[in-house]
This record gives structure tokens, sequence and C-alpha cells, in this order.
């Protein structure tokens, strides 16, 4: 049965279609594209899910929402490719950044997005929501500095869940070159061919 990424453009549901790439797993990719003022999903896909969120994917007779919870059943469905790493420590980093992703670095960025937008009258909460995608920044800047990815030595789901919200840094969280390090575990998951293959199969995604 045919794999097929119901896929938003600028979204979570990129980091699915890379994961397929690097598991070299065949897919469709049914697209849909954000209302230009609203930057909302078409009503389209609510007839996928009711959420009428992406990434929805159809696999093996199921129908599964949430972007950690997908990649966590693609990794383990190819028998633990690109997942946990065998020693303890890494299991527990790879396994903490597969949530980490959206559970605590999406909220600040999500936040700011919503500030941009409100003009003025969002200007005083900026520096406040600032300051705590800082820490986070931080961080992760600290994390990168021991290890090459973030659940250690390899390249993981991990550093897929991760890609996102760093990329959306860069674009709106002031993430810059006063990083290095994050910036070269960004230049390096960039310049895989699966990374590449998956933007050509995803279309425009303004963080790549």
């Amino acid at each position: 049965m045919t794999i097929i990424v119901h896929h938003l453009n600028n979204s979570r549901s990129q980091r699915i279609l890379w994961l397929l790439e690097e598991l070299g797993e065949a897919y469709e990719v049914r697209r849909y594209e954000r209302d230009r003022k609203t930057m909302r999903a078409p009503a389209s896909l609510r007839a996928i899910h009711p959420l009428g969120r992406s990434p929805v994917v159809e696999v093996d007779g199921h129908r599964l929402i949430e972007t950690g919870a997908i990649m966590d059943y693609m990794v383990g469905r190819a028998g633990n490719r690109f997942g946990a790493p065998a020693d303890a420590e890494g299991t527990i980093r790879y396994r903490q950044f597969l949530h980490y992703a959206e559970g605590s670095m999406m909220p600040p960025l999500l936040a700011l997005l919503i500030i941009g937008k409100l003009g003025l009258l969002g200007r005083p909460a900026r520096p406040t929501v600032q300051r705590m995608l800082d820490d986070h920044l931080d961080w992760i800047e600290s994390e990168l500095a021991s290890r090459p990815y973030f659940a250690g030595e390899a390249f993981t789901a991990a550093d897929m869940m991760m890609s996102f919200p760093l990329e959306a840094a860069c674009s709106r969280g002031g993430l810059n070159d006063s990083r290095p390090n994050i910036l070269r575990w960004l230049g390096d998951i960039h310049a895989r061919p699966a990374y590449q293959a998956a933007l050509q199969a995803g279309g425009p995604y303004a963080y790549a």
C-alpha cells in the first residue's frame, strides 16, 4: 500500500517527507496551500482529519497525525532506522529531543508569530517571549557544542524533529551566527541528499 502524506506548504509535514526520503520509502504527496491572508490550512484538510491540520499520513491502514507520533511509528516500522542510539545516554537524548521540538521549542515561536501579526498591540510582549526563546537557543547551542547531532554521533529522527523549530527560529526568532553550533548543524542537515529530495517533493518551503 502506498504511503500518502497530506502535506501543507511551509509546515511541519515537510519533516515527514524528509524522513520518508531518508528511509527510501515510496510515497504519494497530496498538497494543500495555506490561505495567503490568514495562513490557515484550507477547509479540504478537514475532510481528511477533523482538526484540519498537517501532517496527516495514511499508512498500513492507519490515518496518523502528530509529527512526533508519525516519526515514531515510521522509525519503528523501518526496524529502528534513524531511531534511538544503542547507548543509554543517547537513547535518553533521542527521546528528549523527539518530544522537546514540539512540546517546548515551538510554543515561544508560535507566540512570536502571533505577536508579529498583532503589530503595535503585540510589541510590548515581544521582549518577554524573545527572552524565553533565547533561553532555548542558548541551551541548544551548548548541547550541540559537545556532539554533532542531537542524540549523539549519528544523525537520527530527533534531528529531523528539531529542524522545523530551528529553521523557524532563523526566520523569526533571531537565530544568527552568534550561535555557530546551531548554524553548523543546520548546514549539515540541509546538505543531506534526502533533505534536498524532500524539498523537491514538497514544493516551496520558506524555511529551507
